[in-house]
Parts: structure tokens; sequence; C-alpha cells
């Protein structure tokens, strides 16, 4: 049986870690993965492949310890957002529609996708990759690299940046194994089809879901399907905007989301913008400085990487700016078991869902929805994923 060597397991203490498979789809052209890089890896490539079936987009995701931080396909990015994600220096971008993609995903949660594992549904590209070059990144899955791409990011990280190629007519078994403390669980694998089809019953007195709503939703439930339970994703014009993962209850996931979601959104805030940054400071350094402004405020050694002196951001200006936020979506991988979720997500600008249904308080989830105005499907699936 074909095999790899692994870097290490979960933990580097975790030695004699290898992948393998009775047929092996895939191939690393460079660096050594670990446990965890093929974990996400190859959930992550799972996500951009389904996606990019359900859109015919090409689609990429960010994923960060078996989750996606975000997952959005293909659309050139305007200017406020290429300022927003520290693009401009990148002036062919949106010449490639695989690199718009990636921008969007890895723009969406810029804190959590640092240090992040890539999946691309369509080949790497220069453009591409001359992102990735820039960003703090531990590898990437797609299924092709052009020439140019794959000599560029064999350089990253001294030479140790994964890149993992596979091929993208594999099958896998419709019988999946996992061993856990010595036991082996077998299941089907999750082979649900994610599609128009799931949103086509709508609970609520508004029955009206806008074709990009809808595209939106898919996404979000895709997304979902392989984001660790329980999960909540917002989402808004091809791409998600804020996911709340493997929270114990939903309305944790959901305040998760649409923290992240708003933060998105005051990312293109003029003052956000147009903060006066050292010109030496990283990227990195950059998002955390905008998180705190957005969040909590400059510390003195905050305000020491500015070029002057400026204004808090105030809580008034926060509330404005988002009270003009509306059209987001929402995709939840079950039912919600009380209204609170749907009262948090209305904050947020949700006026659109898509929720499995069957639970005690679906009658008192749709009520609220009417009130607050909201669109409601039931999918009648549900997507956990562990």
């Amino acid at each position: 049986m074909p095999s790899i060597p692994l870097k290490y397991g979960t933990n580097p203490h975790q030695a004699q870690a290898s992948l393998s498979a009775e047929f092996m789809p895939l191939q690393v052209l460079n660096g050594t993965p670990s446990y965890i890089n093929f974990l996400d890896a190859l959930n992550a490539y799972q996500l951009v492949k389904e996606l990019q079936e359900a859109t015919n987009r090409p689609c990429a995701t960010s994923f960060k310890h078996a989750s996606p931080t975000s997952a959005a396909c293909a659309k050139p990015l305007e200017d406020a957002r290429l300022r927003a994600y520290f693009l401009e220096n990148i002036p062919d971008l949106n010449a490639s529609p695989i690199a718009t993609a990636y921008a969007r995903a890895r723009g969406a949660d810029r804190l959590s996708s640092f240090g992040d594992f890539v999946a691309l549904s369509q080949p790497c590209d220069l453009s591409c990759a001359r992102l990735l070059a820039q960003e703090v990144s531990d590898g990437i899955i797609a299924p092709g690299f052009e020439a140019d791409a794959l000599n560029l990011l064999k350089q990253k990280k001294k030479g140790g940046y994964i890149v993992i190629q596979i091929d993208p007519s594999y099958s896998p078994p419709l019988l999946e194994k996992r061993e856990v403390f010595g036991i082996t669980l077998q299941q089907e694998r999750n082979h649900a089809k994610i599609t128009p089809a799931l949103l086509d019953h709508i609970v609520t007195r508004l029955q009206t879901l806008p074709p990009s709503a809808k595209e939106d939703l898919l996404l979000a439930l895709i997304t979902l399907k392989y984001t660790q339970s329980n999960s909540i994703c917002l989402a808004y014009g091809g791409q998600a905007i804020g996911v709340g993962a493997g929270q114990q209850s939903r309305i944790h996931c959901t305040k998760i989301a649409a923290e992240k979601a708003d933060l998105w959104h005051l990312r293109t805030h003029p003052k956000v913008l147009n903060l006066p940054f050292k010109e030496d400071l990283s990227r990195p350094t950059k998002d955390n400085l905008i998180y705190a402004y957005l969040t909590h405020g400059l510390s003195e050694a905050d305000l020491s990487c500015l070029t002057h002196p400026i204004a808090p951001f105030s809580p008034q200006e926060r509330a404005d700016y988002l009270a003009g936020i509306e059209g987001v979506s929402l995709g939840s991988d079950a039912f919600f078991p009380f209204s609170d979720s749907l009262e948090r997500a209305a904050q947020s600008g949700v006026r659109y869902i898509a929720q499995s249904g069957g639970s005690k308080q679906d009658t008192s989830v749709i009520e609220a929805c009417d009130r607050l105005g909201m669109v409601m499907a039931f999918t009648s699936l549900r997507l956990f994923h562990h």
C-alpha cells in the first residue's frame, strides 16, 4: 500500500506518523507535511471541489485547525478591499480568478488565517503564488501548479513551504474509517449533495430568496459541511465572512461568526483604511492593530506603530456603519433550539437563513424570523462534522 511518512502527528512528540491509501491520489511536491497539515488539506480540498461544482466558479478556502476561516468564489476585488487586504502591490490580481478567490478567502478573517493551509479548486497560477508569497501560510493543496508558480512557492519558508498536488478525478470509497483509542469507527462518508433544492422549503412569511442569497446560502452550507461542529457561517457576496466553529452552544457559534462578519465589514471604514501605519510594519502586525482599534482600542505600544496620533473608533461610529449592512446570509449546521441566535444575527444584517429544522422550538424560531423580517429555509439536512 502506498505510504507517505509525515513530519509528526498531531503534536511533535507523536512520532511514527504516516499517510497511506490503496491508491494514492496526491503527491507532495515540496516540504514535509504533518498529520494536521493533511487533515486541513484533505478537508479543505473537498470543500473547494464541492463549492466549484455548486457554483461553476473557481473557489478557494483558508483552513486552520481542521476548520475553514473562510471560503470564497472568484470575483474581482474592489479598490477598498484591495486596500483592506494590503494587496495593492499585486496589480494583475483581478485578472486571475483563482487568485481573487483566495484573496477573498484569506481576507475574510485575516487574524485566524495566519499560518493557514490553502486549498484551490483550480491550478495555482503565478498571480496566486505571488499573493501567497507575501502571506504567513503553512501550505497549499491544488489540482495543479503552473511552473513559475511552483518555483516561487518552493522558495517560501526557506524552501519548506508545503505544496501538495491532488488528482481532481479522485473519488474516495463510500465507507470511511477512523481509529480512536485503539477502537475503529466506520461510517458512510458525508456524500450529501448541497444543491438549490435544499432551499425550496421556505417556512417564513417572507418567501423570496434572491439569486445572490441562494448562492451565499449554498456557499455557507458547503462551508459548514467541513467545519467542526457546532458551527454557524455568515456569507455575503460569494464568500464566507464569518465562521463560528467548534462551540458547544449555537448562540456562541453565532456570536463568534457575527462578530467576525462585523469586523470584515468594518475593515473598509474610511478611518480603518486610512490608519497611518509606519512603512516597515508587517501585514500581521497591521491586522492585529486593526483588530485592536476596532474592538478595545490602541495601547501606547500600538500607537507607537503609527506615524501620528489618531482619534479612537467610537461605539457610535461602529453602530452607525454596521446599521447600513443588510442582505447577509446565514447557514447553520443544525437546528436552532432557541431564537437568541436569530436576534444576534439580525444585528449583523442577516436576512436569509438556511438551517435543518426539526427542533421542538421550530414554531417560535419561525415567529422570530417573521418578526425580524427574515426569510428562512428548512433543509432537513444536518451537517455535523467531527
